[in-house]
Parts: structure tokens; C-alpha cells; sequence
């Protein structure tokens, strides 16, 4: 016998995932409430996560700027470190 299916419209699930987002509602509670498989909204949040990455120009632009913040914190380190031992003396 076949497992019946029934369709979810795109209103409601962008409700449920909203819910689950910013009221942080288990996944679990909602799929009770909305009579679904809590590895449907699973899937919905795999797909809706698949189209925030980054694309690899965003990606190289982070990369950079990570180093670029990492080179101002080393600087900024060193600095204070010698201010420390000026002020020590």
C-alpha cells in the first residue's frame, strides 16, 4: 500500500520555517502541529541551506579578508605588546 503524500503549500512552509527560525520551535513540535514527517522540514531546510553558500568569488573575497583581519590583530597584538613593556619600565 502506498504511503500517501500530501502537498504542502509554499505559504505554510515558509510559515513553519520561519517559526522555527526566529521563535526557535522544535522541529519535532512543528511537524506535529502541521501533520507532517519532521524529515520533511529537514529536507526543506537542507534545500533552503544549499542556496545561501557562498559562490567561490564570495568565498575568495572572504578568504581574503579573513587574512587581511588576521595580519590587523597580529599588528594590533605586537603594538600593544611594546606599549606594555614602554609603560613597564
Amino acid at each position: 500500500m502506498p504511503k500517501s503524500r500530501h502537498i504542502i503549500r509554499p505559504e505554510v512552509k515558509a510559515q513553519i520555517l520561519k517559526r522555527l527560525k526566529e521563535e526557535g520551535i522544535p522541529v519535532a513540535q512543528l511537524a506535529e502541529e502541521h501533520g507532517i514527517t519532521t524529515r520533511a522540514i529537514y529536507h526543506w531546510l537542507s534545500k533552503g541551506m544549499a542556496s545561501e553558500r557562498p559562490t567561490m568569488l564570495a568565498y575568495a573575497k572572504l578568504k581574503k579578508e579573513n587574512q587581511l583581519l588576521k595580519q590587523l590583530v597580529g599588528h594590533m597584538t605586537l603594538f600593544l605588546e611594546t606599549e606594555k613593556k614602554k609603560t613597564s619600565r
